[in-house]
């Protein structure tokens, strides 16, 4: 492997245990080429770890282990083991989710997605997506799916200089699969469904979420209808909302598929609906808000701070007396505390007294290292309104 030395500031962020090394940080990169697996070496030549390393992004490296060895078969698989035996242990009530979390199962820049015997991978930097073969061949070995689909049409490969494609890497990917979550059984579209076919973060808050539905219902940014479809048979009923046409049409699909009749779909932007709903004076008694991320980076946080208090003020303005409001922000740039001063502003203004019921975040199985904040991203509040 070729030794790329880092300057002082990237070897105190590998002891602080982050998996990441700028590129400002590196000193010499010793002619390594994309994706590369390198050893990496401090100023005076220490070894700090082996790393996969990037020619275009930013992130120059990022660590997959702190001794010293070879990135070859047998360490993709004895991550991978481990990372699919921590699920096993970890998941109950479905058959669909994350095997790998990128840095949190230390494989940074790989996602592997399990639906029913169906894989979904997504290749997140130069060094995974050359080892894709391998890892494809390693997860057959482990798992032997009916398929591995990547889904490598994902905006942050651009980083990389890689192509936005998708790829069958075995089999034959179907169109759509049902799987089985919480008692329900859901489509999933692997080809063009968000990420890489469903929320599988959300998979126990919506059952969180669901405990405390009653009356009418109201599910704002619903996509494929999870928080509504779980929550129906508390509810009275519910009114779901989406911008999407085709995210609509496979909502209505799992309704069917379950036989649940009392969900209204919309087709509508979120805010101006609320806005609406607010003019004609109605109100429900639980409210659900699971926007996609307003914080794409840093310098859209002060945007994102606004759209977020907005967001909440409209959906006060229509929550009944005692009713819940389930309130969620996938941006990790927005921390858990920046969310609860956000809701607690918009409650001011809406002169809404909240009382926090639970404060939750990602699934188990997206889980979080504690020395890499970027890995909680998910932040959900469920919020009673006295």
């Amino acid at each position: 492997m070729n030794a790329v030395k880092v300057n002082r500031k990237a070897e105190k962020r590998l002891e602080s245990g982050h998996p990441w090394i700028y590129s400002s940080d590196v000193i010499d990169a010793a002619g390594a080429s994309a994706g590369d697996a390198v050893r990496v070496v401090s100023e005076k030549g220490r070894f700090l770890g082996i790393a996969h390393y990037s020619s275009t992004s930013q992130i120059r490296l990022r660590l997959l282990a702190r001794e010293d060895r070879a990135v070859d078969r047998g360490f993709f698989l004895e991550r991978l083991r481990a990372a699919i035996g921590f699920r096993r242990r970890a998941v109950q009530d479905s058959d669909a989710c994350r095997l790998v979390h990128a840095e949190a199962d230390l494989l940074p820049g790989l996602i592997v997605d399990q639906y029913g015997p169906h894989l979904a991978a997504q290749f997140l930097d130069q060094g995974m997506d050359r080892a894709a073969p391998l890892i494809a061949d390693c997860l057959r070995e482990l798992l032997n799916p009916a398929s591995i689909l990547a889904r490598n049409d994902v905006p942050v490969r651009r980083l990389e200089e890689l192509p936005l494609e998708p790829a069958v890497l075995h089999g034959e990917p179907p169109a759509r699969v049902e799987i089985r979550m919480n008692g329900l059984a859901l489509l999933v579209d692997l080809r063009h469904g968000q990420k890489t076919g469903a929320f599988l973060d959300q998979r126990e808050n919506y059952v969180a979420a669901a405990r405390w539905a009653r009356g009418r219902g109201l599910d704002l940014f619903t996509c494929h209808g999870g928080f509504a479809l779980h929550a129906a048979r508390s509810c009275e009923s519910i009114e779901a909302v989406d911008s999407s046409a085709a995210a609509l049409e496979l909502a209505r699909e799992n309704a069917r598929l379950n036989s649940i009749e009392n969900i209204i779909w919309r087709e509508a932007n979120a805010f101006d609906y609320l806005s609406g709903l607010a003019a004609a004076r109605r109100q429900f008694d639980w409210v659900v808000l699971d926007p996609p991320a307003f914080a794409k980076s840093r310098s859209s946080l002060d945007a994102a701070f606004r759209g977020y208090r907005e967001l909440n003020y409209k959906a006060l303005k229509v929550l009944a007396p005692e009713g819940v409001l389930v309130t969620c922000s996938c941006s990790h740039h927005v921390s858990e505390a920046d969310l609860l001063e956000i809701v607690a502003s918009a409650a001011l203004d809406a002169r809404r007294t909240l009382r926090v019921l639970e404060r939750r975040t990602q699934a188990v199985d997206h889980p979080i290292l504690l020395t890499v904040p970027e890995t909680h991203y998910l932040k959900c509040l469920i919020l009673q309104a006295l």
